[in-house]
């Protein structure tokens, strides 16, 4: 059984790391276009190409992992090595030297963007799979998850809440500034939370097998594992609609309900809503088994989303509503979907006899990053699209921003709830497989 103070502590880095997704999904390109003064096209091919070679990595990061021995477990030194770098490079990307011309900026940016992504994956991976070892207990999983994506909420929250205020304060009437300050604020707490994760937490799931096959091997054996195929379409699609929805938060805000002083509101108001959707996630588990809890919740997610386009642009109340209604429910369908990933470690080592934790949860995120590529390009190309320009009201761009900012996420739910069609590792399978492998004998 995993305490409570055992829970936090895992929550506790994903604190961490949400200080620099929830910042990348809401920010980065509004900071990239308004601030720094990249074109919207321009920031969309860049998100694209280095997401993309960022997601490449991911697998080589967890075989990696999986190979790691040490006396602190396979995962957890990671949080130690690289809580610091991780730190300073999230700076870097929130920099843009005002001596660089326009071209030198474009080029800064990539490659501290490209830094970024990089250490993130460095980090994030072995933390992620650390939550596939702490219990080998499917429900205590959910329980896991969701005090994880609590706590990853929280972060998100703080970055909603107190960014564009840190920005103001910390900027002496310079955005760009303030941007870099508030980042590096946001970087120190979240340094020493990775830290505090690595001090509270225990590896206990060990592997049938603990010598590992070569790395082709590896990867072979995890393509054969066709409930992890499932979960990797499940990301990419989910992930699409996620970040359009989340990138565009802050242009639907400012361009549509014509309201930039209360984006801050607006963004809060669907992380807090994600906070108690996370939250309701283990009760929800307990009473539905996961699988249909988990399709429901994406169909009604995208009629929320279908239900805000057709709301007036003036109908302020009503959008942040909706749009905390729609971070409620994605986010309660969030650890359901995690807690899966380490079922599916469990079906790959049943299939294969090769447990890969590491590597199974740097495959799925692979696959999470393919989708945060897609979504993040297609975002700045529809703005392209569109003729957006910073700070320039036109009708026709408020009316794209809508379509987009409500139906891509709407038609990415559907898309999910489709794909789950084939995943077939409920309750009762996955207890049998445990009890095949002997690993109920490690959830303690």
């Amino acid at each position: 059984m995993v305490g409570a103070k055992e829970k936090i502590a895992y929550g506790l880095g994903d604190t961490a790391s949400n200080f620099i997704f929830q910042t990348v999904m809401l920010f980065l390109t509004f900071y990239y276009t308004d601030v720094v003064g990249l074109s919207a096209s321009a920031v969309g091919s860049m998100f694209l190409l280095v997401r993309v070679f960022d997601a490449v990595t991911d697998p080589l990061m967890g075989s990696l992992a999986d190979r790691t021995k040490t006396r602190w477990g396979s995962y957890r030194p990671y949080l130690l090595w690289l809580a610091l770098p991780f730190a300073l490079c999230s700076v870097l990307a929130f920099t843009s030297p005002e001596w660089l011309t326009e071209e030198g900026k474009l080029y800064y940016a990539f490659g501290t963007y490209a830094l970024l992504m990089l250490m993130y994956t460095a980090i994030n991976i072995p933390y992620s799979a650390l939550g596939g070892v702490l219990s080998a207990d499917a429900t205590e999983r959910v329980s896991i998850q969701s005090y994880r994506f609590v706590f990853a909420m929280g972060g998100g929250l703080l970055v909603t809440s107190f960014m564009l205020p840190l920005v103001d304060y910390l900027g002496d009437g310079s955005d760009a500034l303030g941007y870099q300050r508030a980042m590096t604020v946001m970087s120190v707490i979240g340094m020493v939370l990775f830290l505090l994760c690595f001090a509270g937490t225990k590896e206990r799931v060990k592997p049938a097998n603990d010598t590992p096959s070569p790395y082709k091997t590896q990867l072979k054996a995890v393509w054969k594992n066709d409930q992890a195929r499932v979960l990797c379409m499940v990301a990419v699609v989910l992930l699409t609609g996620m970040v359009l929805r989340n990138t565009l938060a802050l242009y639907y805000v400012k361009y549509v309900l014509q309201r930039p002083e209360s984006a801050t509101f607006f963004v809060t108001a669907g992380m807090i809503g994600s906070i108690i959707g996370c939250a309701l996630a283990n009760p929800v588990a307990k009473r539905i088994p996961k699988i249909k809890a988990y399709v429901i919740l994406q169909i009604a997610s995208a009629i929320i989303c279908i239900a805000n386009y057709f709301i007036p642009y003036d109908a302020w109340v009503a959008a942040v509503m909706l749009h905390f209604a729609w971070g409620l429910l994605l986010q309660m369908a969030t650890p359901l979907l995690w807690s899966k990933i380490a079922d599916v470690v469990d079906y790959g080592e049943y299939k294969t006899g090769q447990r890969m934790t590491g590597l199974t949860y740097s495959t799925i995120v692979f696959f999470i990053k393919v989708g945060l590529a897609l979504g993040g390009a297609l975002a700045g190309w529809l703005l392209a699209s569109f003729n957006y320009q910073p700070n320039a009201y036109e009708p026709n761009v408020a009316a794209g921003i809508v379509a987009v900012f409500c139906f891509g996420p709407a038609i990415a739910s559907i898309g999910v709830a489709i794909i789950m069609r084939w995943y077939t590792l409920d309750e009762l399978k996955i207890s049998s497989i445990q009890k095949t492998l002997g690993i109920a004998s490690q959830k303690a």
